[in-house]
Order: C-alpha cells, then sequence, then structure tokens
C-alpha cells in the first residue's frame, strides 16, 4: 500500500457506501429508507450519487456470493473477521467483479476507505484480501462445477439455499428458478401511482416515464421518485405493479355493486399506506358513499398511513382484536406480514434478514389474521388475502386451511375481476394471483379472494 504515512483520502461516494453497509448489516437499517437520507445528506453530484446507489444496493444484494469468495483467501475463521473489514472487502468485491471498475482503481479506492475508517493495520488485511480476490480465476468455474442445483445457484445469485428451496417447491423447474434469482439481482426503477383526484398519470408523464402496463394509474418513472413534484407533495406515491394490480382487483369486486349501494371498507393491515391510499382516493372518487377504514397496529406505521389517507380514517389496533369493536364490513383486505420473498429485487437485504423461524411465526400471525377477518366480514362480504411472498406455507396452505376451517367461505376465481390488459398467466390453476418478478416484472404478490356464503 504506497499510501501508508499519508492521510487517508477516502472518495466521498465509497465512504458513504461503507457507512450504508454498516447501519444496514450491524444496525438493522432499511437500506431503501436510509439510502436517500444518506444522499440527501451529502453532496454528491449526479454521477457519485449513481455510483453510490449502484454499489450500496449491488453490495447488498450480492454479498452472500462475495463472502464465498472472500472465504477462500482468509487465514482466519469467517466468524473471527471484523465487521469492519467484512463489509469493506464485500464492496471491494463488487466493485471488481460485479462492476465496470479497472481491478486497481476498484482495490486502491476501497483500501483508502478502509484506511480512514478501521485503521492502516486492517487497512492492509483488506488490501491483501482483495489482490487475492481479484487474481482467482477459478472461484466462478468452480460455482458452476458444483453438483447440488440448489447450492450452486444460491451461491451464484446470492440468495440464502432455504429461499431458493422455496422459489423451486413452486416453480417446479430449476431454469425457472435461475430466471427468478437473476431477476431478484437486477436493480428496477421506480413504479409510481397517480392517487386519482389529488394526481393524474398525465401530470407525471410530464415530468418523465411511461405508462406502466397492467395498471390503470401507474407509471413506470424516468428517475428518482423524489424529483416529482406530485411525490414530494403525497399527492403520487411509490407503488409495484404488482401492488397497484392487487388493489384494483379489490377495487372491481365493488363493480357490480349499485354506486348508491354503501359498502364498507377494511384495510386491516395498513402501513405504511400504499394501497390504503390507492383504494382510499379511488373509492372517493368513484364510490364517494362507501366507508372506508385502513387499520395498522403500529403506531408509527399508523402515522404513515395519516401521511397520505385523512387521520380520520386511520385507526390503531391488533388486527386479530378488531371483532371485539362489532363492526361489520363488505370488503377486507389482509395484506398480511410475510417473509417478503417477492420483493427482494427491490429491498437488498431483505434475503438476508428473513429465516425458517420467521416463516413459522409469521405462518401462525397470517392464520390469526384470516380467523379474525373471516369474523369482521359481513354476509355476502369478500374477503382478499395477499402476501408479497409466492412461499407455499404462506401462500396455497394458508387458503387450504383457511376453507377447511370455515365452510362458509367460497373462492372466487380472480379471472373475473383482472383488469382486461393482464394476461391470464397471472391465474394459478386454484383461480388465485400469483405473480412472479421473471415473469411480470413486478413483485411475487399472491392474491385470493373469498366470499362468505
Amino acid at each position: 500500500m504506497a499510501n501508508i504515512g499519508k492521510k487517508p483520502r477516502p472518495e466521498a461516494a465509497r465512504l458513504l457506501v461503507f457507512h450504508l453497509l454498516t447501519q444496514v448489516n450491524r444496525q438493522g437499517a432499511y437500506a431503501n429508507l436510509r439510502l436517500p437520507e444518506l444522499l440527501a445528506n451529502s453532496s454528491l453530484d449526479e454521477r457519485d450519487r449513481a455510483l453510490a446507489t449502484e454499489l450500496g444496493y449491488g453490495t447488498l444484494r450480492m454479498q452472500g456470493k462475495h463472502d464465498a469468495l472472500m472465504k477462500r483467501h482468509l487465514d482466519r475463521p469467517f466468524d473471527e473477521v471484523d465487521p469492519g473489514i467484512i463489509d469493506i472487502v464485500r464492496m471491494g468485491i463488487h466493485q471488481v467483479k460485479e462492476m465496470r471498475i479497472p481491478d486497481h482503481a476498484a482495490v486502491s479506492e476501497t483500501v483508502e476507505v478502509a484506511r480512514a475508517t478501521i485503521g492502516e493495520a486492517k487497512a492492509t488485511f483488506v488490501n491483501a484480501i482483495l489482490r487475492k480476490a481479484t487474481s482467482d480465476p477459478n472461484f466462478e468455474v468452480e460455482i458452476e462445477a458444483i453438483a447440488d442445483p440448489k447450492l450452486r445457484l444460491a451461491t451464484k445469485y446470492s440468495h440464502p439455499e432455504w429461499e431458493v428451496a422455496a422459489f423451486f417447491d413452486q416453480l417446479k423447474d430449476w431454469q425457472e428458478v435461475e430466471g427468478l434469482l437473476n431477476a431478484n439481482n437486477i436493480p428496477v426503477k421506480p413504479h409510481l401511482i397517480a392517487w386519482p383526484g389529488r394526481s393524474t398519470v398525465s401530470e407525471l408523464l410530464q415530468e418523465g416515464g411511461e405508462l406502466l402496463d397492467w395498471t390503470s394509474n401507474g407509471v413506470l418513472s424516468a428517475k428518482m421518485p423524489g424529483a416529482y413534484q406530485a411525490i414530494k407533495e403525497r399527492r403520487a406515491g411509490v407503488q409495484d405493479r404488482g401492488s397497484q394490480l392487487v388493489a384494483q382487483i379489490f377495487l372491481n369486486t365493488a363493480a357490480g355493486v349499485e354506486i348508491s349501494s354503501e359498502l364498507s371498507w377494511l384495510d386491516m393491515c395498513a402501513g405504511p399506506g400504499g394501497k390504503a391510499s390507492a383504494l382510499f382516493t379511488d373509492l372517493h372518487m368513484n364510490r364517494p358513499m362507501d366507508r372506508f377504514m385502513a387499520n395498522e397496529p403500529s403506531e408509527h406505521r399508523a402515522r404513515l398511513v395519516s401521511h397520505v389517507i385523512p387521520p380520520a380514517h386511520v385507526m390503531v389496533h391488533p388486527g386479530q382484536e378488531l371483532a371485539a369493536l362489532g363492526v361489520k364490513y363488505d370488503r377486507i383486505l389482509i395484506d398480511a406480514p410475510c417473509t417478503g420473498l417477492g420483493a427482494l429485487r427491490r429491498r437488498p437485504e431483505a434475503r438476508w434478514r428473513r429465516t425458517p423461524q420467521d416463516l413459522k411465526e409469521l405462518v401462525k400471525i397470517q392464520r390469526e389474521l384470516l380467523s379474525a377477518g373471516v369474523e369482521l366480514l359481513a354476509p355476502g362480504g369478500i374477503l382478499a388475502y395477499v402476501t408479497c411472498s409466492p412461499h407455499l406455507l404462506e401462500t396455497k396452505a394458508q387458503v387450504l386451511e383457511l376453507r377447511h376451517r370455515h365452510k362458509d367461505l367460497e373462492e372466487l376465481d380472480i379471472k373475473d375481476f383482472l383488469p382486461e390488459t393482464v394476461p391470464l398467466r397471472v391465474r394459478t390453476e386454484d383461480g388465485a394471483l400469483q405473480l412472479w418478478s421473471h415473469r411480470d416484472d413486478s413483485d411475487s404478490m399472491f392474491m385470493a379472494l373469498f366470499r362468505r356464503i
């Protein structure tokens, strides 16, 4: 390291990425929330903001694969390595292996970050690991030679093995699984939604972007969401195509009901408020006689909901206890807490946050919420069960158990409520909705509809 003895001069974008990795991996921050804050407080120009975004999100996505390469060149067990070293080596490997940055520049700039943040001695260690990793010609070849497809794809595409196995349980085809894993690693442009009565698709398009297929009010963004005036003023939102479609399907369940017939609607798990705002604004414009309430058990998340719909339409209760209030609803949306395995392309650290034990606990909560929802449902009412996960235990298994426990429910066929522009491939053989990121350019959302007989 030629710069030993000189004052460290880390490049600002890479230094920002190190702080992002530290806060996400060591302090539990969410990258999609923390990175915009770090960028807003920086003086980086657009080019360096783009570099920080690609390097930060990319490193978080691919750190499983980067760890596998790092372990080949460590002189000690991985769990004995300083966390700061691990995160800095990860971002160095990402530049070398996944970005268009010359090896020498990637290594030297990363070592400067190490010198400035974790000290000269550890920076020397970082330098040694990165140089070995850079000159390792066999790593990719040896990955492709792994016989077990689950392990091979988990390593190649940087996903935990249990998640890869869960995707195979649904798709039943390793080539399809590979397509999904690859899609999870490709950055995607934000999807925007114009909330009816507050903004229009035309307004968003005037500032840049193009129409978002399958949606009534969606736009594929041409720039960062915060650059749109309607987003700044909370007259429009950021919402994946899959979530927009789910909200539209749910609204379509009232298509045959007279506008003068007052329906009551409940979004049982509303935080942070994207679907609630889509529903509330549409109903306010098109079914003004209807009543809408958004419930969120977390006070913090309930406040977020209150930022996008009037607070008078927001309540804070555990969903499992809502029946005690003695109110029945004609339409109930249960967008249940889940593993989030369907949104991995938009949440770079999410794949490392969940465990099979989390799955077990979430399935129990989902079951409780479904039971509560049935109790709240008026005769003839429709309940929508939604997860941003394709995992069998969170989707088909929950539907089968719900039908077994509640003989007074009939499952409805999703095709009867799909917008005309949406292809029928999104419909499962059981009549539910199952989107896939690699097929549909959306989060892998699941949705099932039930009517109380």
